[in-house]
């Protein structure tokens, strides 16, 4: 399997550089173009890109540079770079940019050369790049990365439960005995930061609520959302401790990596850090699809991997940049392979290779399989929007951190469920009205 994957990865990086070297000597002389990106999770990613990125532009007779940052700075550097003019050809960030809108290319050309090459994509990717109501691609998404439970396989088979929680009850009940027993809790965040932000929703959305129904219209304040607060609030006073309220990005890895929790959500970036310090304790993790609430089992992207060429770019540094991005996406079987299956592909057929990988891990995991879980991932993974569009006051309430500090507080107990998804709804929205008044945001009735 393994032998077999290296050759078509092969076959992809040929034909992807052969197609960039038929647009070599169609740039001006002196052209380069830059990228901004973050300091990816998976170490070994950037090393490769780095290396792919230069051996690119030598292909392609233009210069190329790549710099990396926190994924924290982003956003920030992004802005900075739209108001003053100047900055990065390409930047890429985590999370949807909508807001950002009137300062990026509509990429409407590129979604459309990609989907002609490369086929259909997976549904959270289009979430992320585009805006109906405007009818515009602000945006290429390039990959995603899915959010499985992750869970200290002893710990839970100990309480009874070998192959993990399954749903919401099973989380309550088999982390709090683990708790009770063991005194190493459930992390699951409840503080302003990415993790918790994803989690929060991923209840709510399986108890049935959500920040916004299909037609754009706020729905936060609902018995159904009531329910999912009472219910992390419970999960926290029984089966948590206090730490999830200074909860950061980093806080569930460290936490699974020293072996202090029983279960978070969370990407493959922490067990893969664990697998390198320690193949034993590695081996004890295993993973779970998103866990069933009353009405389903759903579970956002941890984050996506997203293009934007700021409106400053112009001439041959565009279509360079263009062309880039076209490429990139058709070596993504490089692009999974040395993130160690953290970036999943948007477009499918650029990564044959992935249920082979799921089944029997590249990189050594033990068992070989423990990824398999992640094959039905299309079918509960969603974006930050769902169940409407990721628009540019979605994009604004995730900045917030409204919903972890909503859920918070009845953790806390400083308001019950009741006053406290009241108080988040009307601050949503205020935030929808501003974005609806823009034009960027539908519903309204």
């Amino acid at each position: 399997m393994k032998d077999l994957s290296r050759i078509l990865m092969a076959v992809f990086v040929f034909v992807a550089l052969t197609f960039s070297a038929g647009a070599q000597g169609g740039y001006a002389e002196g052209t380069e173009i830059s990228l901004l990106q973050w300091s990816h999770f998976v170490p070994r990613y950037d090393e490769w890109f780095d290396a792919y990125a230069a051996e690119w532009g030598e292909a392609n007779g233009l210069g190329v540079t790549v710099d990396h940052v926190n994924f924290t700075e982003l956003f920030s550097t992004l802005a900075a770079e739209i108001d003053a003019g100047d900055g990065h050809t390409i930047v890429e960030v985590l999370f949807s940019p909508a807001s950002y809108i009137d300062g990026l290319h509509d990429l409407g050309d590129l979604n459309a050369q990609a989907a002609e090459m490369f086929g259909e994509r997976a549904s959270t990717c289009q979430a992320a790049s585009y805006l109906p109501v405007v009818d515009t691609y602000y945006a290429y998404t390039h990959g995603y990365v899915p959010d499985p439970g992750d869970y200290d396989i002893a710990l839970w088979s100990e309480a009874g439960y070998p192959d993990g929680p399954k749903t919401y009850d099973d989380l309550l009940e088999g982390g709090r005995a683990i708790f009770e027993a063991t005194g190493i809790p459930v992390g699951i965040g409840m503080s302003p930061e990415l993790d918790s932000r994803m989690a929060n929703r991923a209840a709510i959305w399986s108890f049935g609520g959500s920040v916004q129904d299909e037609n754009e219209n706020v729905v936060l304040n609902s018995e159904e959302t009531i329910a999912a607060v009472k219910y992390l609030a419970q999960l926290q006073n029984e089966a948590m401790t206090d730490e999830v309220f200074g909860w950061t990005a980093a806080s569930n890895n460290q936490a699974l990596i020293a072996g202090e929790v029983s279960y978070i959500l969370n990407s493959n970036s922490a067990y893969r850090s664990l697998q390198k310090i320690d193949e034993a304790a590695a081996a004890n993790i295993g993973f779970t699809s998103a866990l069933a609430g009353p009405a389903g089992a759903y579970a956002s992207s941890h984050v996506w991997q997203i293009y934007v060429i700021p409106e400053y770019v112009e001439g041959d540094e565009l279509a360079a940049a263009k062309q880039f991005i076209l490429d990139h996406s058709a070596n993504y079987s490089d692009v999974t392979y040395h993130s160690e299956l953290y970036n999943f592909p948007c477009h499918a057929s650029t990564v044959p290779e992935l249920d082979g990988w799921l089944e029997e891990d590249p990189w050594g995991s033990q068992p070989p399989n423990k990824f398999e879980v992640l094959k039905t991932v299309n079918d509960w993974s969603v974006h930050l929007g769902f169940p409407g569009v990721t628009n540019p006051a979605i994009s604004q309430v995730f900045a917030e951190s409204i919903i972890p500090n909503m859920v918070a507080q009845v953790a806390l107990g400083e308001m019950n469920a009741e006053e406290a998804v009241a108080q988040a709804h009307e601050r949503v929205e205020e935030i929808f009205a501003d974005w609806r008044a823009r034009g960027m945001v539908g519903g309204g009735m």
